[in-house]
C-alpha cells in the first residue's frame, strides 16, 4: 500500500514537473500586426453600419470569429503619422515628439520593435511606414517612400535606402498584393527556429483610394446607402463650430485631375456639372465610397493569403495576429472625407485579434482601448517588462474577458495640425459622453496650416441619446453639471499624462479665458 502511494506521488511530481518546465520553456507566440491606411471601421462590415453588406470582408470575418474585436478602440491623435509614432512608443505625441505628418520618429528612441528585438525576436517591416527616417528595431524592413503608390511600388530596404523619395527597388504589382507578397516571403526565410514579429502595413486605403483591376466593376449596378449626416451642409445646424473637409473638396480635385490628365485618381472622368448641392454631393458620394471599398477589398485579399499561409505551415495556433487602421476615416457623414477629428468616424480604431492558444473565440470587448497600449500588449506577450515612459498598458486580460476594475473609464485626446478648417483641438471622451476644447492656434508647430487663430469654442455630445453626433449640447442647460465634471477630469488627464506641464503661455491663455 505503502509502496502504491509512493508511485502515485512520484508519478504526480513528475507530472507537475513537466508540466512546469514545458510552461517555463513555452516559446512565445509569434507576432503579426497587419495595419492598414484610414480602413476604418465603418468601412469593415463587421461594425454595423449603412455599408455592412457591401464591404469585401470574408477574412476580416474569419478573423473576428476565431478572435476578438474591439469595439472601442481609438487613437490619441488622429492623423497617420502621429497614430504610428503612438503605436510604436506607447507615447502621447507630447511625449514623443511626433505632432503632426511633418514630423519624423527619431531612430534612437525606445519602440516596441527594438525591446522585441533585443528579446531574441526576429523582427521585420513591410509595407507604408511613414514617419521619414531609417526604422530601427527591425532586422529587415523593405518600405514605401513617403506615401508609396498604389501601383508598381517602390520599396526599399536596408540595402537600397536613401532618404526621402530617393533609394529603392520598384515592383511589379498592385501594392497590397506586392506587400503581402513581399511579407510572406520573408516568412519563408527567417530563421525557423526563432519567433517572429512581422508588421504588414498596406498604404489602401488611403486618397487617392485606387484598387487593382479584378476590383474595376465591382458594386457597378449597385447604389450605395447614405449616412443620413450626408447632406449637412451648414455646420451651424449640428452646432458644430468648424467645417471640416467637406466632399466637395474631393470633388474638385477629381474635376482638376479629370482637367490635367494626370492619373492620379481612378475612376475618372468626374463632373458635377447641372447638378444642385444635393445631387452634386450624392453622387460624389457614391463615387468616393465604391473607389474606397474597392481598395480595401484587396486588403482582405491579402489577410487571406496570410491566414491560408499561417495555416498551411503549422503556425496557426502559436501566431498572435493582428488587424487593425492607423486611424479612422469620415465616409461622407457629417459631409465630410479625411480624419483629424475628435468625432467617432475619425478617432475610432477598427480592430482584430486572433490567437487561439488563449484569446477566445467570437467575442467583442467594449472597453475603452488606446492606441498607445497596443505595444503594451504585444509585450506582455513576448513576456517584456515595459519601460516606464511607455504610457499605454497592456489589455490581455480585457482580451479574455478579466477586465481589470481599475481599468480606464475616460480618454484624452489632442490633434495640433491647425487649420481654420480643422482647428487644433483636445478633448475627453467616457462611454457616456464627449466634450471636445477647439483651442484654435497652431502653437508654432511645424505642420500646421495656418498662423491664423480660430476662436475657441466647445463641443459636448451624449453618445447614448446622440451616438452620431447629430447635435452639440454643449449649451443645454440639462448637461451643465456633466460638461463641469468632464472640464475637471480633462483638467486631471492633461496633468495625468504630463500634457499641461508644457503648455506655452499662449496655450495657458486661452484655455484660462475659456475654461
Amino acid at each position: 500500500m505503502k509502496s502504491k502511494f509512493l508511485y502515485i506521488l512520484c508519478f504526480l511530481i513528475l507530472i507537475y514537473c513537466c508540466t512546469s518546465y514545458s510552461k517555463k520553456n513555452k516559446q512565445p507566440p509569434n507576432i503579426i500586426f497587419v495595419m492598414s491606411d484610414d480602413h476604418t471601421s465603418q468601412a469593415w462590415g463587421i461594425y454595423g453600419g449603412v455599408l455592412e453588406r457591401y464591404a469585401v470582408n470574408k477574412n476580416i470575418k474569419r478573423l473576428a470569429a476565431e478572435g476578438v474585436v474591439l469595439d472601442n478602440a481609438f487613437c490619441i491623435n488622429s492623423i497617420c503619422v502621429p497614430s504610428r509614432a503612438s503605436i510604436l512608443t506607447g507615447q502621447y505625441s507630447h511625449k514623443n515628439q511626433v505632432f503632426t505628418l511633418t514630423d519624423a520618429l527619431d531612430p534612437s528612441r525606445q519602440n516596441v520593435a527594438k525591446l522585441i528585438k533585443e528579446s531574441g525576436y526576429q523582427t521585420a517591416l513591410i509595407g507604408k511606414w511613414h514617419l521619414k527616417d531609417r526604422p530601427s528595431g527591425f532586422d529587415y524592413f523593405n518600405i514605401l517612400p513617403g506615401q508609396g503608390r498604389y501601383n508598381n511600388p517602390i520599396l526599399k530596404n536596408n540595402d537600397n535606402w536613401e532618404y526621402g523619395n530617393k533609394g529603392g527597388k520598384e515592383y511589379t504589382g498592385f501594392s497590397a498584393d506586392v506587400i503581402m507578397d513581399e511579407s510572406l516571403r520573408w516568412l519563408e526565410q527567417r530563421d525557423k527556429e526563432k519567433p517572429f514579429m512581422l508588421m504588414t502595413h498596406f498604404k489602401a486605403t488611403h486618397e487617392p483610394f485606387d484598387y487593382p483591376e479584378r476590383f474595376n466593376n465591382l458594386f457597378e449596378n449597385d447604389t450605395i446607402p447614405e449616412p443620413i449626416s450626408l447632406l449637412d451642409f451648414d455646420p451651424k445646424q449640428s452646432g458644430r463650430s468648424f467645417d471640416g473637409q467637406i466632399l466637395e473638396i474631393l470633388a474638385e480635385r477629381w474635376r482638376q485631375a479629370t482637367l490635367k490628365n494626370n492619373g492620379r485618381y481612378p475612376g475618372l472622368p468626374f463632373d458635377t456639372e447641372g447638378l444642385d448641392a444635393a445631387q452634386a454631393r450624392k453622387k460624389t458620394y457614391q463615387k468616393f465610397v465604391k473607389d474606397f471599398l474597392k481598395s480595401a477589398a484587396a486588403i482582405d485579399d491579402n489577410i487571406g493569403k496570410m491566414l491560408t499561409y499561417l495555416d498551411e505551415n503549422g503556425l496557426t495556433e502559436n501566431t498572435l495576429i493582428i488587424y487593425t487602421s492607423d486611424q479612422g476615416y469620415f465616409l461622407g457623414e457629417h459631409g465630410m472625407f479625411d480624419k483629424r477629428m475628435f468625432l467617432e468616424e475619425s478617432a475610432r480604431m477598427p480592430f482584430v485579434i486572433r490567437y487561439p492558444e488563449e484569446i477566445p473565440a467570437g467575442k467583442r470587448v467594449n472597453d475603452i482601448i488606446l492606441n498607445i497600449d497596443f505595444p503594451s500588449l504585444l509585450l506582455d506577450y513576448s513576456e517584456i517588462a515595459q519601460p516606464e515612459d511607455f504610457q499605454g498598458k497592456s489589455f490581455r486580460k480585457n482580451l479574455i474577458m478579466q477586465t481589470a476594475d481599475n481599468w480606464r473609464d475616460k480618454m484624452y485626446y489632442r490633434y495640433y495640425a491647425h487649420s481654420i478648417n480643422r482647428p487644433a483641438h483636445l478633448g475627453i471622451r467616457t462611454d457616456r459622453n464627449k466634450l471636445i476644447f477647439y483651442y484654435g492656434l497652431s502653437l508654432g508647430l511645424k505642420g500646421t496650416y495656418t498662423d491664423q487663430a480660430t476662436p475657441p469654442s466647445w463641443e459636448f455630445y451624449d453618445l447614448e441619446n446622440d451616438p452620431l453626433e447629430l447635435k452639440n449640447q454643449y449649451d443645454n442647460p440639462n448637461y451643465q453639471s456633466t460638461i463641469k465634471k468632464l472640464k475637471n477630469e480633462l483638467i486631471q488627464l492633461r496633468e495625468d499624462f504630463g500634457d499641461s506641464q508644457i503648455d506655452s503661455p499662449e496655450m495657458q491663455n486661452v484655455i484660462s479665458k475659456s475654461w
